[in-house]
């Protein structure tokens, strides 16, 4: 069915351009008939017409005549039919029809689109055209004679326009479209404006008119036919019911008629939030618990109000509006789940109350004004806290303690009494202690089960005042938890403490003081508290009563003055004087001490200005002698000499003990029964050369690494047979051995029976023997036995044949 369309619409598509082209046809002959001005496109020139033009020069110019049959030609694009097709005719008044005339065409497109027939002057499109691509042609027409080529009228120029039809459909060019539309928009609100275009010729018919509608998305949006803007068609979109919608908008030509091209674009358009939800709690009641040994800040229970609604839209605060609980609990908003969290304000007992009801509001934050009308925005719930018992430790009546207690009081005096109680409905008993930490030196015990506190030894105000302990009050019985109190006991003063001099200090007196004068004023201290009207009362000891240098008078104020009673002292005969001063205080019961007061002499001026107290420049002139200070000169000259003579015979011990850095040990080589030529041995024998000949040479051969080659016997290190330079031959193993890497060092190497050259005994060597003459006879090797068998045959073989 789809295919018969197809060709009835290309069929009416053919019948269309054939009635346009016979219409065009028409519409040529009729202007060539009419008038010479019949409208701006098309026009006729007259035979032999004329126009004077001035020169620059003021010449008159006269126009040849122009004899052309002239129009602006049409041709329909994309025709294709079998023949070319007929676009118009040329014709010139000067044309005989004698064929004397020839038409010639130059421009764009001339020979190739545009052909002519240079006798009638029909002009044929060749190819098909499309008007998008180009939609006019400029061409040049000529009339020449045919024999001489010689122009009968001036070059003229015309325009052929391809005439439009409807072959573009319209394009978006910037789909797919995405807009965003708030939700509960009134009806006609604009979401956004789609445009299409068409390629067609908008001043040429309705190929370019465009027509909007459409095709997806009702009874949502809709599209303004003309505009293409796609606006809300259904009021209350809501959000929360669906968020996004799939639109489809279609532009077509022609109109909108039939026979129209069309495109089509998609517009996605998603609904934007807006506050029209208020939050809801989705219960009305809330059941929560808490223990009673929870502290404060920990956390109760959450509830949360939903509102789906987003952004800051949805966004819920949480408040308490009434309720018993108001001051014990408290509610928050946690912003990640936005939930109401409730927190214990302080901590609760069980035993005082066991449940709070609280009403909680939830509301939004932000609220919009364009639907407050459809508010309230908040919503609100109850909570209910069940209070749990726990089992919590003792509780003591106060939250701490304070006690006095003497000091020196004897063991197990009473200092006080603690009490603690189980707070829970069983009431356990209670046990005490004090904890060691508190009383590292243990000065205080308590009773386990009544909480009395008493001395374990007697205190000492003076060293520690205070002593703060704690004491521990467990519940029997229960899960052994523990509550501690402070307990502060404060050491009451005793009168235990003799008086003492304020400070330690010398007095000075000069030597010229005179009878009756106040040299110092004496003060004293006490390690006990001073009550009330307590002073210290000061006199001489009993036993420096009757001395005649000082005296001391008490002031009734704790101090006492000391006096002069004589004049006259010397400092060569006494510097020092020593006063015993009796110190009582009036506590209860009463303490007194006795105390040394130290005086010293001191040479004074006129003034009584002190110069010196010091009596060492009189002393050491007199206890230092010349003689003395000989003897310790003497005993450091000796010591220096000692000194010099150790180090001497240090060092002489030391020299025969250093080695040389230039001797090799390894050069000690011992030899025994050497029976050489003494000392032609030494002058002919270099040790040094038998250790290693090459390094007379520069030659050092590396003898601590073994390669993994064998290396071959260098050329001439064959041994030598029969030789009796025995030097010669040893030297000649030895270059064999330090040519070997595997070799064992060079001073492993031991060489034996070597007599030297010049020794008057010769050779005692055994390889020479057998050639030597000898009277020695050495038949009886035969009878030592088959140990000497070898000896024998060599020897006594050869003794037996001469004989």
């Amino acid at each position: 069915m789809s295919r018969f369309r197809e060709e009835s619409i290309k069929t009416l598509g053919l019948g269309l351009q054939v009635f346009l082209m016979c219409l065009g046809a028409v519409l040529y002959s009729a202007v060539a008939a009419s008038a010479p001005l019949e409208h701006s496109h098309r026009r006729r020139l007259s035979l032999h017409r004329h126009r004077e033009r001035t020169g620059k020069e003021g010449q008159v110019l006269h126009r040849s005549k122009r004899g052309w049959v002239w129009n602006q030609f049409f041709v329909i694009e994309e025709y294709t039919g079998p023949d070319p097709v007929l676009v118009g005719r040329l014709h010139s008044d000067v044309d005989a029809g004698d064929g004397n005339c020839k038409y010639i065409l130059s421009g764009e497109g001339a020979g190739t689109i545009f052909v002519i027939d240079d006798k009638t002057g029909n002009i044929h499109a060749t190819k098909t055209l499309d008007r998008e691509e180009q939609a006019q042609y400029t061409l040049t027409a000529q009339a020449v004679d045919r024999a001489t080529n010689k122009p009968l009228e001036p070059p003229s120029e015309f325009i052929v326009k391809v005439q439009d039809i409807n072959d573009n459909p319209p394009e978006f060019l910037h789909g797919p479209y995405y807009a965003r539309v708030p939700e509960m928009s009134n009806v006609g609100t604009s979401v956004m404006q789609v445009t299409a275009t068409d390629a067609d010729d908008p001043t040429y018919g309705n190929s370019a008119r465009l027509v909007y509608s459409i095709l997806q998305g009702q009874p949502y949006f809709s599209v303004e036919p003309q505009t293409g803007i796609i606006r809300t068609a259904l009021p209350n979109m809501d959000r929360e019911a669906r968020q996004e919608y799939d639109v489809v908008i279609q532009a077509k030509d022609m109109g909108g008629h039939m026979g129209g091209l069309s495109g089509t674009t998609e517009v996605k358009i998603t609904l934007t939030d807006v506050n029209d939800n208020p939050p809801k709690f989705p219960q009305s009641v809330y059941s929560m618990s808490v223990s009673e040994d929870k502290v404060s800040g920990e956390e109760v229970g959450r509830l949360k109000a939903k509102d789906p609604d987003l952004g800051e839209n949805g966004l819920v605060s949480y408040r308490f509006i009434e309720g018993d609980g108001m001051t014990v609990f408290e509610i928050t908003t946690d912003t990640d789940t936005r939930e109401g969290v409730i927190k214990l304000r302080k901590p609760v007992d069980f035993e005082t109350k066991r449940a709070y009801t609280l009403r909680v509001e939830a509301s939004n934050t932000h609220v919009d004004p364009r639907f407050i009308a459809w508010g309230p925005y908040k919503d609100t719930a109850t909570v209910k806290v069940m209070v749990e018992d726990a089992d919590e430790p003792p509780a003591f009546l106060a939250t701490s303690y304070s006690f006095e207690v003497e000091e020196n009081a004897h063991d197990g005096t009473v200092v006080g009494r603690v009490h603690a109680k189980d707070t829970d409905v069983a009431n356990n008993p209670v046990r005490y202690m004090i904890p060691r930490y508190t009383d590292v030196e243990q000065f205080f015990s308590v009773g386990p089960e009544d909480g009395i506190i008493k001395t374990t030894r007697p205190l000492d105000r003076e060293t520690l005042p205070w002593h703060n302990i704690s004491v521990s009050a467990t519940e029997i019985g229960g899960h052994h938890q523990d509550t501690k109190v402070r307990v502060n006991i404060k050491v009451k003063d005793m009168n235990d403490n003799a008086p003492e001099f304020a400070t330690q200090n010398e007095i000075l007196v000069c030597e010229n003081a005179s009878p009756g004068k106040l040299i110092e004023t004496v003060s004293a201290v006490d390690k006990d508290e001073m009550a009330h009207r307590q002073y210290f009362h000061f006199s001489i000891a009993p036993e420096a009563v009757n001395n005649h240098n000082f005296s001391l008078k008490d002031n009734r104020d704790s101090t006492a003055s000391i006096y002069v009673t004589r004049r006259g002292f010397s400092r060569m005969t006494q510097d020092v004087y020593f006063l015993p001063i009796e110190i009582n205080d009036n506590g209860n019961p009463p303490m007194s001490s006795t105390n040394t007061l130290t005086i010293r002499v001191c040479s004074c001026d006129s003034k009584d200005t002190i110069l010196s107290c010091n009596v060492e420049p009189y002393i050491l002139p007199a206890g230092l002698s010349t003689g003395a200070l000989i003897a310790i000169l003497a005993c450091i000259v000796i010591l220096l000499a000692i000194v010099v003579l150790f180090v001497a015979l240090r060092r002489q011990k030391k020299e025969p003990l250093i080695v040389f850095e230039e001797e090799d040990i390894r050069e000690n080589i011992i030899t025994y029964d050497d029976e050489g030529g003494g000392e032609e041995d030494t002058e002919a024998f270099d040790i040094a050369t038998l250790q290693n000949p090459d390094g007379a040479n520069g030659f050092l051969p590396r003898k601590d690494i073994k390669p993994e080659l064998q290396y071959p016997m260098r050329p001439g290190g064959h041994p030598v047979a029969n030789t009796v330079d025995v030097d010669d031959f040893i030297k000649t193993r030895i270059n064999d051995a330090d040519s070997d890497p595997t070799a064992p060092p060079y001073d492993s190497i031991q060489i034996y029976g070597y007599e030297g050259r010049g020794s008057i005994a010769g050779s005692l060597s055994s390889l020479e023997s057998v050639t030597t003459d000898s009277d020695l006879d050495y038949d009886y090797l035969q009878s030592w036995g088959p140990r000497f068998k070898k000896l024998a045959d060599l020897y006594g073989t050869k003794d037996s044949k001469e004989r």
